[in-house]
């Protein structure tokens, strides 16, 4: 999306009629703040939509949401989240992703922000402990670094023969740092060797994808990224395309056609974001509400997938699979 699409909608508010825009300012307002777009996972929103009506809460009737989307454009990050300070919202939903949670907390230290993240929110800053965050800040976390080492396990239980595994990681991502440490000790203990592949934008990505096309490696690790998820269709093709075994950190790409994943079930984690949220809107203070953590990880397998490449689950994994696409 342009920046000038993103300068029209924040900027659209003066066209709205008067009566239109009293009757939204007798509403309380939620900041949703998330980076990809609106297309990118819709099942997260509707999660988030259902949470607030499981706390009395509906678009349009009783709250209105102000969302901001970066699109493509992550430096517009900044701009809108502080956007969202000057409208002077009741709370800051950070949708998706660890930047976008620490970029509301930098803005704001009144306005009540509630958060979902991959990543460990007291490494990341966002709160103090989990049980108690303190501040204006809280929100659930999938630990999607904390998994890791176990799917980089897993994959190697897949294809026990890889000796080198492609990493495809985005240096921009606020775990980054942990997520290739982590990595890089468990290719260490398993003996594999890494091959890491940075990337940060849509030309970045194709560049690795041709690199792994040329050095073709055993087995592909996709590091968790809400960049990288918003393109999941186009990035599971190519790698269908090159016939490499792969795993990923969402549900949501192995049914778009990924062979493997393991991780929490983020669309619960998303609801729940929206009963805080609505539960902060009736007066709770975000001090008060534990940081919500994953009770579940899942692992998924697509077995006709495994089929065209050619690859036998063992059966050891498919016994502990929570699902199994045929």
């Amino acid at each position: 999306m342009k920046r000038c699409t993103f300068i029209t909608l924040l900027g659209s508010a003066a066209a709205w009629p008067l009566a239109a825009r009293a009757q939204q300012s007798a509403m309380p307002a939620i900041g949703y703040l998330a980076e990809g777009n609106p297309d990118s996972e819709p099942a997260a929103l509707t999660a988030f939509h259902q949470g607030l009506r499981e706390v009395g809460y509906v678009e349009g009737q009783n709250v209105q949401i102000d969302y901001r989307w970066t699109g493509e454009q992550r430096d517009l990050l900044l701009a809108l989240t502080a956007d969202l300070v000057r409208r002077n919202v009741s709370v800051i939903y950070s949708a998706r992703g660890s930047a976008v949670a620490q970029a509301a907390k930098a803005a704001t230290s009144s306005i009540p922000i509630v958060f979902t993240s991959g990543g460990d929110p007291i490494k990341l800053g966002l709160v103090a402990t989990l049980n108690h965050p303190g501040g204006n800040v809280t929100g659930t976390t999938f630990f999607s670094n904390v998994l890791t080492a176990k799917r980089l396990t897993l994959l190697r239980d897949l294809v026990p023969s890889a000796v080198e595994v492609a990493v495809l990681i985005n240096p921009a991502n606020a775990n980054a740092d942990s997520d290739r440490s982590e990595l890089q000790a468990a290719a260490r203990i398993l003996g594999l060797r890494l091959q890491l592949l940075p990337a940060t934008n849509e030309q970045e990505i194709e560049k690795a994808f041709a690199t792994m096309a040329q050095n073709r490696p055993a087995a592909f690790f996709l590091a968790a990224d809400a960049y990288f998820f918003s393109l999941r269709d186009r990035m599971v093709a190519q790698i269908a395309r090159l016939r490499i075994p792969a795993i990923y950190p969402r549900r949501e790409q192995v049914l778009a056609g990924g062979l493997v994943s393991y991780a929490t079930n983020a669309l619960d984690l998303s609801r729940v974001a929206g009963t805080y949220v609505g539960r902060i809107l009736k007066g709770e203070k975000p001090a008060d509400l534990p940081v919500q953590q994953p009770t579940k990880f899942e692992l998924v397998i697509n077995l006709k997938t495994a089929k065209a490449l050619g690859l036998d689950i063992p059966p050891t994994l498919l016994a502990l699979a929570d699902e199994v696409i045929e």
